[in-house]
């Protein structure tokens, strides 16, 4: 019992009394504040690194679009593409230029420009590495197939169309000279081909796909970001 409840107390007449028990409720109520400042402490400094990062991601993103803005915008035009700032896509948008109709295989055009872009592009990257987690290679198509498909047939034949054709473009990049002789170690571990099918398609003002430009081949950027912040809620 004195365990839980203290040793007793005696009076100056002998007798004896107990701990109050508002006076154990007390104490453990002073352990409990303890306890909740502390918590409240390791939250506020997880929310503070948490929000150091964000910055951090959002200036990074900002300067990696900066960056690549400045070294192909006279070059856009001509390879039919685009940059999307959001999400640091550098997009080839003319699929005549890309592949034939239902083919994995290159243009010569797209070659050419490919021989242009890519050692450039990761000349660009290169001073932003330690914030870089993988770059995409996405593969993207219509909606359509042929008259004769269903949804689920046109779904499927694109997949594979589309997978293909990322491989067939990554593939290209690093026999590349270039590539080999100086980024060939980086580019095999940070660079994935993906293919999406018709599942991002590009819509037009009235809502309807526009399957143009649905046809398209993006170099994405992906930042660490979110493995730093799962990093942070981790304790690592």
């Amino acid at each position: 019992m004195e365990k839980i409840f203290g040793r007793s107390h005696r009076t100056g007449e002998g007798g004896e009394h107990w701990m109050s028990v508002s006076d154990l409720m007390a104490g453990l109520m002073m352990v409990f504040l303890f306890i909740s400042v502390a918590l409240m402490r390791d939250a506020m400094n997880e929310r503070d690194k948490i929000k150091e990062v964000a910055v951090t991601y959002e200036k990074t993103q900002q300067a990696i679009y900066i960056a690549l803005l400045d070294e192909f915008s006279a070059d856009l035009e001509k390879w039919g593409a685009e940059i999307d700032r959001s999400t640091l896509s550098l997009n080839f948008t003319a699929p005549d230029v890309l592949f034939a109709n239902g083919k994995a295989s290159l243009t010569e055009q797209f070659k050419s420009i490919l021989n242009d872009f890519f050692p450039r592009y990761l000349g660009v990257l290169d001073q932003f590495k330690p914030s870089l987690q993988e770059i995409k290679i996405e593969g993207h198509t219509s909606s359509r197939w042929n008259h004769d498909s269903s949804n689920y047939e046109a779904y499927f034949n694109n997949m594979s169309l589309s997978q293909a054709r990322t491989r067939t473009v990554l593939s290209y990049l690093m026999s590349l000279n270039e590539v080999r002789d100086e980024h060939y170690s980086w580019v095999k571990s940070n660079v994935a081909a993906v293919g999406y099918s018709s599942s991002k398609t590009v819509l037009k003002e009235d809502g309807t796909e526009d399957e143009k430009r649905s046809r398209r081949v993006s170099f994405r950027v992906v930042t660490n970001a979110e493995e730093q912040i799962r990093k942070i809620l981790g304790g690592q």
